[in-house]
């Protein structure tokens, strides 16, 4: 099966990293040199076309440029997809069906991950495409169908904006390690170490249980504990999601 790729940004790039063990990929892009670099990347040549008059007709394509050039891009485009698979946060199906022409459309959440096979994908929309697009996304992580555009919008707010927060919270014990007396090298493999080895807990335990088997009575983890609570870092990332998700409503 064959994906056409509108697109030569860093999702594009992860994307087509992560895809093209499973599928035959072509690229069309603004910026022919922008593609050749991705195609750079990849393990195995690809097709790059320019984005100039391109005909969609019969393809399965993944919308993967910024939400604002749109209607650029569109007005590039011509004939009718069999499917439009779109990562474009905030970016409504109505509004994708209104600017460019599909059989069947389906909005897509991935995050970087995907170059590594790891990306956590939220989808949503059609649902004649819903078996095609998990299986697509499902090649490269895990892929959930959600009900509704909005629990896609707050899934957004934590899978595709999480691996951020999930760095700063990395960073930030690097950092602390340092501050004690690490060596930056040193606290950079452990946290690295302690982030690989949290995923197998998560998937087999309540994140309080985890919690609860570390913490012991006027320990180290119940002081540091405390002072993560003191610091508000439960609100903080608890507002954090809501005013992602807000953003995703202003579209």
């Amino acid at each position: 099966m064959k994906l056409t790729i509108i697109g030569s940004g860093s999702m594009a790039t992860a994307l087509s990293i992560g895809l093209q063990k499973y599928y035959e990929l072509e690229v069309v892009a603004r910026d022919i040199s922008k593609a050749e670099l991705l195609a750079s990347k990849l393990d195995k040549p690809l097709d790059i076309y320019p984005l100039n008059n391109y005909d969609i007709t019969g393809k399965t394509v993944l919308l993967c440029v910024k939400p604002y050039s749109l209607d650029e891009v569109a007005a590039n485009l011509k004939g009718e997809a069999t499917s439009l698979i779109s990562i474009l946060a905030s970016t409504p199906i109505k509004t994708l069906a209104n600017t460019i022409k599909a059989k069947h459309i389906v909005r897509a959440m991935p995050n970087v991950s995907a170059a590594l096979s790891a990306s956590t994908t939220t989808l949503v929309g059609s649902r004649e495409l819903k078996k095609e697009a998990l299986k697509i996304f499902g090649a490269i992580g895990d892929a959930f169908w959600l009900e509704s555009e909005k629990e896609l919008d707050i899934a957004t707010a934590i899978a595709g904006s999480g691996p951020a927060y999930l760095a700063l919270i990395a960073e930030a014990m690097m950092d602390g390690g340092v501050k004690q007396g690490l060596k930056r090298d040193d606290s950079m493999k452990i946290v690295r170490s302690l982030f690989k080895g949290f995923a197998p807990l998560l998937a087999n335990l309540h994140p309080a249980l985890i919690k609860d088997s570390v913490m012991s009575p006027a320990g180290t983890t119940a002081a540091g504990y405390a002072a993560l609570e003191e610091g508000g870092t439960r609100d903080a990332f608890i507002k954090a999601i809501e005013h992602a998700f807000k953003v995703t409503q202003k579209k």
